[in-house]
């Protein structure tokens, strides 16, 4: 099987290149799952995903660091203060001056309001309260923020979107722009938006982020991966949150 996936990505590299996809072509790859699949994300019973959210929401009123503060003592009930923040990251970070994804605002908030160690990139509670945060925003639209700074970032997550990388020297748009509903290895080849991470994964069979999402594909095309929390996951992020705009929230969303 990974020898025949091998084979059909080298094919990519001869097949003509599009564009990129016009808005009113743009769908979350929820409408191109399985059923069993599109019945496991809508059922929360079902939604494995949950359990992440659940985890967050007992980690929201956790006090802990020198400030002994929790997230829920700075802005209250997550339900009513969180509603729509996942729709809008990345945003620029004034105190950073640089963007940050909601994993990394996070991390913020806990290293300068509570006083506590930030958590490690693909931690359990890193995950839980990324996915409890996003999942306020389920069913809003992704709206990304303005700006001069954020338009830089964008325009930089472009550019590494349609960059040639790695061994099979392919770009991100070479799949996802200019083949999205084609079959690679049996599997929907997606639009790639990022409407419901963190997300999971049944390669998985656990919770994961668009970083370890962007780590997969890019050792598929046999290049190097950046570090977790590298600039380019950020720039990456804040363009392909730019290309789904509209786009309803799904977190925590069931894929493949």
């Amino acid at each position: 099987m990974r020898r025949l996936a091998l084979t059909l990505l080298v094919c990519l590299v001869a097949l003509p290149l599009g564009a990129e996809i016009k808005p009113g072509d743009r769908r979350s790859d929820f409408e191109r799952m399985s059923p069993e699949t599109r019945a496991m994300q809508t059922d929360d019973m079902a939604n494995p995903g949950m359990l992440a959210v659940l985890d967050g929401e007992a980690l929201w009123g956790v006090r802990a660091g020198s400030a002994a503060k929790s997230c829920a003592d700075c802005h209250g009930d997550a339900r009513s203060s969180m509603k729509g923040v996942a729709a809008r990251y990345p945003a620029w970070s004034g105190d950073r001056k640089a963007p940050l994804d909601l994993a990394g605002q996070i991390d913020l908030c806990r290293s300068e309001r509570q006083g506590a160690q930030a958590w490690q990139p693909e931690s359990p509670e890193r995950l839980a309260v990324t996915a409890f945060v996003s999942h306020q925003s389920r069913g809003m639209p992704i709206t990304p923020p303005g700006g001069s700074d954020m338009a830089a970032v964008r325009e930089r997550g472009r550019k590494l979107f349609s960059a040639r990388m790695g061994q099979l020297d392919l770009s991100c748009a070479a799949c996802h722009d200019d083949n999205w509903g084609r079959r690679l290895a049996g599997a929907p080849i997606p639009q790639a938006h990022p409407v419901g991470y963190p997300i999971y994964r049944l390669e998985w069979q656990s919770v994961g982020s668009l970083q370890r999402r962007f780590r997969n594909c890019m050792s598929g095309v046999r290049a190097e991966p950046y570090p977790f929390d590298a600039p380019e996951y950020i720039e990456l992020e804040a363009f392909l949150m730019q290309r789904a705009a509209g786009l309803a929230i799904e977190t925590p969303a069931v894929r493949p």
